[in-house]
């Protein structure tokens, strides 16, 4: 019997924790003025989830656009993690539609943990072989989230020993106000530099006195304790 959305439905509901809400509101910063304000939350970790994506892995891609367009966190990041398997096993003509409907549907990928659990599965994997402008336009956008997508989508390449366009991007990031564009970039130097090191302290060296303390000890977080203090105190 084929999936369909209702039965999706009756099973997130049968898995709400009231008692996780409040935790997960405050974990996901959904206060006045913060980033996630007004974000909805069911109580569903992300374990849970995931085996959700894997009982409804034949859910229709126009289900799945329904279910990310959903008030509810968690309903999204099951969203997204059924479009990653679908992309992963479809042809391209299939994740050319994905990748359109992730870009149409981009604002609500409105989180931390939504985009970095897809923007390098869909949208760096898509654009691998292809022109990477729709990233550089990203990093200028007003949207944490679309400046966050440009850099989290190129762990694609990072995790196949490319980093031209994640250094690229970092450059343009680098003086970037917000916290979690900061902890984004960071992270992605040190992903390099655990693959590259000599790549990573090349970039560091040029930039590391002007870079955000938050972005620079993210970057350094692995190095030696005396070689961190030395960029920290340099």
């Amino acid at each position: 019997m084929a999936t369909n959305l209702k039965a999706v439905h009756e099973d997130l509901e049968s898995l709400s924790d009231p008692d996780d809400v409040k935790n997960l509101q405050r974990f996901f910063k959904t206060g006045p003025g913060e980033y996630g304000e007004g974000d909805q939350f069911r109580g569903i970790r992300v374990p849970v989830t995931r085996k959700l994506a894997q009982k409804f892995k034949d859910l229709s891609i126009t289900d799945i656009e329904e279910l990310l367009q959903s008030k509810f966190h968690e309903d999204r990041l099951l969203a997204l993690f059924l479009l990653i398997q679908h992309f992963q096993k479809g042809d391209p003509n299939s994740q050319k539609l994905i990748y359109d409907l992730y870009l149409k549907n981009i604002r609500f990928i409105n989180n931390w943990d939504l985009v970095d659990s897809s923007a390098e599965h869909i949208l760096g994997a898509w654009l691998s072989d292809k022109c990477k402008d729709l990233l550089f336009d990203f990093t200028h956008s007003d949207s944490l989230w679309k400046r966050r997508i440009a850099i989290m989508s190129t762990f694609h390449y990072i995790k196949k020993g490319e980093f031209d366009i994640s250094l690229r991007i970092a450059e343009i990031l680098r003086n970037d106000p917000e916290d979690l564009i900061q902890k984004a970039v960071g992270w992605m130097l040190r992903e390099i530099g655990k693959r590259d090191l000599a790549t990573e302290e090349t970039f560091l060296k040029k930039y590391y006195k002007e870079l955000p303390r938050t972005m620079l000890r993210y970057a350094i977080e692995k190095f030696p304790e005396e070689k961190r203090q030395k960029y920290l105190n340099s």
